[in-house]
Order: structure tokens, then sequence, then C-alpha cells
């Protein structure tokens, strides 16, 4: 049966859908051959094994009705009171009833979609963003605003009246964003949270990596200098890079009227998020493990990243430059313009090599053909190594 005589109809919305350039990627690196620098995937040695089967254990024993039961929707109330007590590391000062815990940041972004978007709306992204926002915002088909970026990451003058007028949200990724790994300093936060206020503009704070610094100042969140600056802010945080993405557990925090609306989406999605594993991360988190836990992995990402950069200044050619982040998974790279690196990324891989191109992190604006993501985390030294000199043997030929 051929595609045209299926025996049902697809929605529009699905009928638009598109597989990930990443996934169709790590379909390729599956073979063993391949030296990947593709998946931003967490170091499986940062998983605290043990530590979380024991917290596993431990609510299973002494909680295990109420662990395997319907939860609230807006989640298991102690995980709650922790986030909301942990953001004032970031300078923020919220309440628990402003925290709503959701399956995963992804699911967060599917929701804030559901939440804002109407068919034409325009909605503001940085150029380049975080494709797996880009993919769950187009489903509910908005018009997309780019927002120019440099070196020092998203620029907030850009955000002019003809920019903002009429726009739902801008999405932003302050700490060592993905694809760029760059981080936005506090100046030019403090610029973009008057600026978003002025123009009654909410912004939509992804955190995912902002606890994996491992160089430089740390800066507070846009959250706490929003309330300052009189913004509206949604902040939304995972413990997928702080303990294991395979929990699926992550948060949003804003406005109480926000929670109200977003808890009916999620009603509707899947009435509550895991009992059992919000427990579970409550048991392993409430006494400070973090605090313990996350210099190891931090290290861990210093070092792979220390790697990459040697051997990228080793073997890249000059004509090429790439940022050097202070913390998270990933480095960005811009090539020669005559160079694309979608057709370099065919060549690599013929030479067991994979990375992710850059124009599919691009969104109402022109793609830069010749820029790429690299993510170091999960490869060894050696193969870093070989790796990036292939890469560079192939750009210089190029």
């Amino acid at each position: 049966m051929d595609s045209y005589s299926l025996p049902y109809t697809f929605s529009q919305r699905a009928q638009q859908l598109t597989s990930s350039t990443i996934r169709e990627i790590l379909k390729v690196t599956e073979r063993p051959e391949i030296i990947s620098f593709a998946g931003g995937l967490p170091a499986p040695k940062g998983f605290p094994i043990d530590i979380m089967k024991a917290a596993f254990d431990r609510v299973l024993q002494d909680s295990g009705k109420s662990a395997l039961q319907y939860g609230p929707t807006e989640g298991y109330a102690p995980l709650r009171g922790w986030v909301a007590e942990d953001l004032k590391r970031v300078g923020a000062n919220v309440s628990p009833d402003e925290v709503l815990i959701v399956s995963g940041s992804q699911q967060a972004l599917d929701m804030l979609g559901k939440l804002f978007i109407d068919p034409g709306s325009k909605v503001l992204v940085e150029a380049p963003s975080y494709l797996g926002a880009l993919q769950s915002f187009s489903l509910f088909e908005p018009e997309y605003v780019a927002v120019p970026t440099d070196d020092g990451g998203l620029i907030p003058e850009s955000l002019t009246e003809d920019r903002t007028a009429g726009a739902r949200f801008i999405y932003v990724l302050p700490n060592f964003q993905n694809p760029t790994g760059l981080t936005l300093s506090l100046e030019r936060r403090k610029a973009l949270v008057e600026r978003c206020a002025a123009a009654q503009l909410p912004i939509i704070e992804d955190d995912p990596y902002g606890d994996l610094r491992y160089a430089g100042e740390a800066q507070p969140g846009l959250l706490g200098l929003g309330r300052e600056a009189g913004a509206t802010v949604i902040r939304l945080g995972t413990f997928s890079k702080v303990l294991a993405p395979g929990l699926r557990l992550g948060y949003i925090v804003a406005p109480k009227p926000i929670i109200a609306k977003l808890v009916q989406i999620k009603q509707a999605t899947d009435l509550h998020t895991s009992t059992l594993t919000q427990m579970a991360v409550y048991e392993t988190v409430k006494d400070g493990f973090l605090t313990t836990h996350l210099p190891m992995v931090r290290d861990l990402y210093k070092e792979q990243c220390g790697f990459m950069l040697e051997a990228m200044d080793e073997h890249f050619p000059a004509t090429a430059t790439w940022t050097r982040p202070e913390g998270g998974m990933f480095i960005w790279v811009t090539l020669p313009t005559h160079i694309d690196a979608s057709q370099l990324l065919a060549r690599a891989i013929e030479n067991n090599v994979a990375f992710v191109p850059g124009a599919p992190f691009y969104a109402g604006s022109e793609p830069q053909l010749n820029t790429l993501r690299l993510s170091f985390v999960t490869v060894s030294e050696a193969k870093i190594r070989e790796g990036i000199a292939i890469l560079g043997k192939l750009i210089k030929e190029s």
C-alpha cells in the first residue's frame, strides 16, 4: 500500500513533522567505528547509579504505596519546595506554588508552545537556537523572528520595537547555550530583562546547563533579574544534566497565573509526572548530594573540553574560528564561508567522524551553512584527538 492510499488521514500538523537532524545523524553513529561529536548526551560516568538505586529502594520500602499511586499534577510537594529553595543560588526568590514538575524540560517546551502560540504568532529566538525547542514550537506554527547574536551571545540592543511588537515570548539559553556554548554577560542579562520589561515581552529562560560551569564567574539567572526589573520570566530547569536524563524530570518556574494554565495543559497531557521518580530524586538531593556530586561532573567536562580545544588548536586551520565555553557540553565552529558543513559531514562520515551541521539550529533567518556543533563529553581523550585530527584535515582540504 503506497502513501497515497492509506486508510487514515494524518492531521496537517502531523504531516508537517520532520525527523530531528541530530537523531538522523545519531543513527549513523551507532556504527562502532564512528567517532561521534554529534550527540548532546551527558557523560555516563557522571550518573550516580548506586545513589539513585538506594534512593529508589528507600522510597519503595518506606512509601511504596504512595510512590506507585497517582499524584498531584503540580508535582511532589517536597521536591517543589526543594526547587524553590535551590533557586536562591541564582538570585531568585520564588514560592513552591510557582513551581511545576514536568516530565523533562522537553515537555515544558511543548506545554509552553500550547500555552502561548497560535498559528502565525510571532516568537523570538536566538540565531542560532536549541533545535529541540524549534521542533517543539514549530508544531504550533509560529512566525519565527531571529534575534542576532555575536561572540557574546544574544545582542539585547537588537530587541527593537519593530522586532518585539506583538511577540508572544522570547526564548533564550543564557548559560553555555546549545549549540554555541556561549554565556550572556551580566551587562547583557540586565539589558535583556529591562528591554523585555519595557516591551511587556515574556522571557523563557531555558537553563539545563547552568550547574555545569567549570570556568569563569557564575552569573545570576534571568528569573531573579527579571523580577527586579518587572519582566515576566519563565524558567526551565532539568535533572537530566545533574543526575541522569533517563529520569525524565524537569520543572517550570513561573508566575502563578501561568502555572495555573500549565497545570490544566498538563492534566490533558499526562495527568502528572512520575510520582516514584519525583520521590526518588527528592530523596537523592534533599540532603545536599549535588554539592558533592556536581564538582566531579564539572571536572570531567572541563577535562574533556580541554582535550578537544587542544586538538582543535593543533589541527584546525587558522581560517576556522570556534567558541571556548566556560561550561556545558558544546563547541561551535565557524568555517570559511565557502564551506558547507552538511557537505563536510558527508565526507567526515566516510572517514568515520560525525558532528552536527549548524544550519538546523537557525529559524526565521538565513542559516549559516558554514557552521557546526561539536560535543565532547561522551568521547574518550584518544578518540577526541583522533577525530579532531581527521576533521581538521578534511577542513583544510575543503
